[in-house]
């Protein structure tokens, strides 16, 4: 049985060392101001999905495929009935326009929509990889930052990528 003595416990690592806050650098923002990043990260979440699903479409539509429930599925990894009931509030949306027998299409609000999303992914992933991020994971995170970047946080990464080239 090993001993428990003080210079066993130096081997532990820092994740057995206490926690201590990490100190603000600056005063709490005033409630409003507060609020409203919170109020935007929502909103983001809320869109995500939705953006998700209509890039995801007009990739499948520009690969020569139809974009069919069943793929979506697959390429999402949710279960079918998850994709039919996205696809009825997309179509709610003025989104998608669905065709017995068919595929789903994408209207000219959802083209506008996957390119704007396309545009944004396509810009965070460049960010990342001049970063020194991987291919592999600059892909996957940009998947979730893409939807939660304003519009002038992506025009300093447009910057920065112009810059590195």
């Amino acid at each position: 049985m090993k001993s428990h003595d003080a210079s066993h416990r130096d081997l532990r690592g820092p994740r057995h060392l206490p926690r201590r806050p990490v100190p603000r650098t600056d005063p709490l923002p005033d409630a409003d101001i507060h609020s409203e990043g919170f109020r935007q990260t929502r909103e983001a979440r809320r869109g995500a999905l939705v953006e998700d699903y209509v890039e995801l479409i007009a990739d499948l539509i520009e690969d020569g495929n139809e974009a069919r429930q069943v793929d979506i599925a697959a390429r999402l990894g949710v279960a079918q009935p998850t994709v039919a009931k996205m696809l009825a509030r997309l179509a709610a949306e003025g989104l998608v326009s669905r065709k017995p027998y068919r595929g789903v299409f994408l209207t000219e609000a959802g083209q506008k929509m996957a390119q704007e999303s396309r545009a944004r992914h396509q810009t965070v992933e460049a960010f990342l990889r001049c970063l020194g991020v991987s291919p592999e994971t600059a892909r996957i995170d940009a998947e979730g930052i893409e939807h939660h970047v304003s519009g002038e946080t992506l025009e300093a990464f447009r910057r920065f990528i112009q810059r590195k080239a």
